[in-house]
């Protein structure tokens, strides 16, 4: 791990390749897992917001258990995660054909919403955690994004860059601006393909 700007950095965010790919991994991630997308408390209040602007593009079960539960529950650790439908579904997913899609993320790409999504999904396949007061920037990863990783060896495409707009989102410009240089520092002393 590296600290770039009070933050520590796995280098899997520049040695592991990762571009979407959801004709082959079909929003797997809205759909999958023991629990809902993580969410922080400043976050609760959009996807509120999100589920009343939207919940009639949302699946009749996913509006019945926001109605019921509310839009997030506290998952087995205590953390904010949004809804689920039957132990896996995101309430906010949404099927178009074969495709599981953000409702949320449509709506903003569509204009329709001026919020994008959790930024722990867009972050996607980066997981924050806290470690000594820090918080720490890893990969994870998780066999439904096989592809992902696939096309990003394709297109030789660290997960850093393919993530650039989130991570500017969560952490800021200057904060991204550095870990391109770190890249190209490891590059450069050898430690990155």
């Amino acid at each position: 791990m590296i600290e770039i700007l009070n933050t520590l950095v796995s280098l899997d965010l520049f040695k592991e390749f990762f571009c979407c790919d959801l004709d082959k991994c079909h929003g797997l991630c809205c759909v999958e897992g023991d629990a809902g997308a993580p969410v922080t408390p400043d976050e609760v209040e959009m996807l509120e917001e999100a589920y009343e602007k939207l919940h009639e593009d949302l699946p009749l079960q996913a509006q019945q258990q926001i109605e019921k539960e509310g839009v997030v529950y506290p998952d087995k650790e205590g953390e904010l995660v949004t809804q689920i439908i039957n132990g896996k579904d995101c309430v906010f997913a949404k099927h178009e054909g074969a495709c599981a899609l953000c409702a949320i993320d449509s709506a903003y790409r569509n204009g329709k919403f001026h919020w994008q999504k959790p930024i722990s999904c867009a972050l996607y396949p980066v997981r924050l955690s806290t470690v000594g007061g820090m918080t720490a920037v890893n990969v994870h990863k998780w066999d439904v994004c096989q592809p992902a990783r696939k096309l990003g060896a394709a297109l030789h495409l660290p997960v850093y860059q393919f993530l650039k707009e989130p991570l500017i989102r969560r952490f800021g410009q200057a904060w991204w601006d550095e870990c391109d240089i770190a890249a190209r520092e490891l590059k450069n002393a050898g430690y990155l393909d």
